[in-house]
């Protein structure tokens, strides 16, 4: 298994994906061999060096925890990195969804921590895209904003339940219904409640949400509140001087009030309703 690269940079910076190409080797995936670094810090954007937010330092502390941490059971790092992830790197929705980022994290800051969780244990082998590719595919793009979608307010305990289970990050996390806070909420209730518990149930249910999201319009049926984005704006702000997340609790995100009870309640037995009647593999709906 490959280690960090000789040089990791100090501060994160821009890696656009044709500059990535370059590095994604065949040694790479398999976790044969890693690049030194040197190469690859030449070729990327520098971000303000006046913004503390960049420091790699809290970053490759989480992950080698997280490695150390959760070694015998490396899927059960997603629901322990992903608020820790997020609490630490502060970002705006704008800043997180530049891939140029995510491409610079796992490819010059943890590329280790990139093999180490996503290498198939059957081709011995990580897919390019989990360096370079989707929001729901990339190994720390899917974490973070995982839990910018699932985090209730400054709670971050949903979080954890949704990284707990991968279908629901990668069946869920790619439809924009999800950005419906208590659609978030009410899906991670019924897993909680033990209602939706395997893989072909949380395909099922996401795709009848989905499907119903097409006529039924949740905003009217289950309404949110409007976010203040000076809240948002202040919590960046304090991570010029925030502490490092604890390993033991969970962090508190942004002080933004939670989405409305009378909303997930309305939505959690609404969805409930929907997964009777939702086509899942293997089940059978008794007439």
């Amino acid at each position: 298994m490959i280690t960090q690269p000789h040089h990791v940079p100090e501060r994160l910076a821009l890696l656009s994906g044709s500059a990535a190409d370059a590095f994604l080797t065949e040694g790479l995936l398999r976790g044969e061999e890693v690049h030194g670094g040197i190469d690859l810090a030449k070729v990327v954007e520098p971000l303000p060096e006046d913004d503390a937010r960049w420091s790699v330092e809290p970053i490759r502390s989480l992950v080698e925890d997280a490695m150390f941490a959760f070694d015998q059971e490396r899927t059960g790092a997603d629901a322990w990195l992903a608020p820790r992830l997020h609490a630490t790197l502060r970002l705006t929705r704008k800043e997180a969804a530049d891939k140029r980022l995510w491409n610079h994290l796992a490819l010059a800051v943890a590329p280790d921590y990139v093999v180490w969780r996503h290498r198939s244990d059957s081709s011995r082998r990580v897919a390019a895209a989990r360096f370079q590719g989707p929001t729901d595919r990339q190994c720390f793009s899917r974490l973070w904003w995982a839990a910018e979608l699932f985090r209730n307010g400054p709670d971050y305990e949903p979080v954890q339940m949704a990284c707990a289970n991968q279908d629901l990050i990668h069946s869920v996390l790619k439809k924009e219904l999800i950005d419906h806070r208590p659609t978030a909420q009410a899906l991670v209730r019924l897993m909680k409640d033990g209602k939706v518990t395997t893989g072909r149930e949380i395909e099922g249910l996401s795709a009848a949400v989905n499907a119903a999201g097409a006529t039924v319009i949740y905003d009217a049926f289950a309404p949110d509140d409007p976010r203040d984005p000076a809240r948002l704006r202040d919590w960046i702000e304090e991570a010029q001087t925030a502490p490092p997340v604890s390993r033991h609790v969970l962090p508190e995100g942004p002080d933004e009030d939670p989405a409305p009870e009378d909303s997930v309640t309305a939505l959690t037995g609404y969805f409930a309703e929907l997964f009777e009647t939702a086509p899942v593999r293997g089940r059978k709906i008794e007439d």
